[in-house]
């Protein structure tokens, strides 16, 4: 098992008055039971209640283009900036 702590977070902002599922990237680290740790990304939906769909580490991703504007979206955020 893992826990993963959430360092940033990106997803397209809706034009919908009510709250709806949306879909998360997130960079953190992955923490281990056994104490190790790593650092990673992963996509995550979370609820209208603001609470995350954890799906045995996967998540559905809709579209290419949903994926590329969510890449996007952490590029302009300066998270690939050290990363070759």
């Amino acid at each position: 098992m893992a826990r993963f702590q959430i360092y940033n977070e990106v997803s397209k902002p809706t034009k919908e008055e009510k709250e709806v599922w949306k879909l998360y990237f997130q960079k953190g680290k992955y923490i281990y039971d056994n104490g190790e740790s790593e650092e990673g990304y992963r996509f995550i939906w979370r609820r209208p209640d603001g609470t995350l769909q954890a799906a045995r580490g996967q998540a559905r991703i809709p579209s290419k283009k949903e994926l590329l504007e969510l890449l996007d979206l952490a590029s302009v955020e300066g998270w690939f900036k050290d990363e070759k």
